[in-house]
C-alpha cells in the first residue's frame, strides 16, 4: 500500500473564535480532498480540538465525517469520561478510526495512562484505535511499555501517531505490526525509510499539496522548511490566514486563548509562504 497523507485539520470558527463556523467545513474539505489528501485527523492539535467543549467536538466530528475525506477522529479529552464519551460517539459516525492524546496538565503513571487508553479504546471497538504521542502538549511521553500492554489488553489498536523529534523520540514507537503516522514533516523522509505508513501533518491543513508530494518523493526537507516558516507566527491563526489567501472561505478565528496575527505579522506570514 502506497504511503498516506492525513492532514491534522483546521476546525472552522466564527464570532472571534466563540463558534463553530459550520458553514465553512464543506470547502475547506474539498480543498483538501482537491489536493490529493487521503483523509483528516479532526480535532486535533491543529484543529484545537481540545479547547472545544464535548457538545462542540460532536458536531465538528459530524461536520468531518460527512464530508468527502476519511476522518480519524481525535477524541482526546482531559479526562477519561469525556474521552470515552467522544470515543463512542465518533465511532457512531463510521468513522475510519479514533485517535487519543495522551491527557496533558497531570503526569500519569503507566497504570492510569493504560486504563484511560482501554476504557477509550473499548468504547470505540471495533472501530481502529491510534494511540497519539505528542510530549510537547501532553508534557510527558507515552512508555512503549504502556502501547505493548495497550495492545495485549485490547484487539482494536491499529497505531499510532507520532509527532515528537527528533527521530530518536519516534524509533521506539515504530514497532511490528503497528500504523505509525509521523507528525513532524521534517522527518517525513526518515519516517518513511524506517517503516512508518504515512504522515499525519498539521502543514497540511494549509499546504496539502507540499505534504502530499513530500510523502510521494519520500523527499519532506521543503515541506520542513516551510512547517519552521510558519512556525514563526502563532501557527493555528497562520494556518486559518494562509488557507483564506488560498481561496477558502475559512476565518482566521481561533479560541482563546490562542490569539490571532497582527496586521504585520499576517502581511509578513502571506509575504513569506505565498
Amino acid at each position: 500500500m502506497s504511503a498516506r497523507t492525513i492532514a491534522a485539520a483546521l476546525t472552522p470558527l466564527r464570532d472571534g473564535g466563540r463558534s463553530l463556523d459550520e458553514a465553512a467545513f464543506e470547502s475547506y474539505l474539498e480543498f483538501l480532498a482537491s489536493a490529493g489528501i487521503d483523509g483528516v485527523l479532526a480535532l486535533g492539535t491543529t484543529g484545537e480540538g481540545i479547547l472545544l467543549a464535548v457538545s462542540e467536538r460532536k458536531v465538528a466530528l459530524a461536520l468531518f465525517a460527512s464530508g468527502p475525506l476519511s476522518v480519524l477522529a481525535h477524541c482526546g479529552a482531559q479526562t477519561t469520561a469525556d474521552t470515552v464519551e467522544l470515543s463512542a460517539y465518533a465511532a457512531g459516525l463510521d468513522v475510519e478510526a479514533v485517535a487519543v492524546i495522551a491527557p496533558p496538565y497531570f503526569q500519569l503513571d503507566d497504570d492510569a495512562l493504560l486504563a484511560h487508553f482501554v476504557a477509550a479504546a473499548r468504547a470505540c471497538a471495533p472501530v481502529p484505535f491510534y494511540v497519539y504521542e505528542l510530549e510537547r502538549a501532553s508534557g510527558y511521553a507515552i512508555p512503549v511499555s504502556v502501547v505493548e500492554r495497550l495492545r495485549e489488553t485490547v484487539d482494536n489498536v491499529a497505531g499510532m501517531k507520532v509527532s515528537d523529534a527528533p527521530f530518536a523520540k519516534v524509533a521506539p514507537y515504530l514497532l511490528e505490526g503497528l500504523d505509525v503516522y509521523i507528525g513532524a514533516e521534517a522527518l517525513i523522509s526518515e519516517g518513511l525509510r524506517a517503516g512508518a505508513v504515512g504522515a499525519v501533518s498539521g502543514l497540511a491543513s494549509a499546504f496539502p499539496e507540499v505534504v502530499v508530494e513530500a510523502v510521494r518523493s519520500g523527499d519532506s526537507a521543503a515541506a520542513g522548511a516551510l512547517r519552521t516558516a510558519v512556525e514563526r507566527y502563532p501557527r493555528h491563526a497562520a494556518l486559518k490566514t494562509v488557507v483564506q489567501a488560498r481561496g477558502v472561505p475559512l476565518q482566521e478565528d481561533v479560541r482563546r486563548p490562542l490569539r490571532g496575527l497582527s496586521e504585520a505579522e499576517r502581511a509578513e506570514l502571506l509575504a513569506a509562504v505565498l
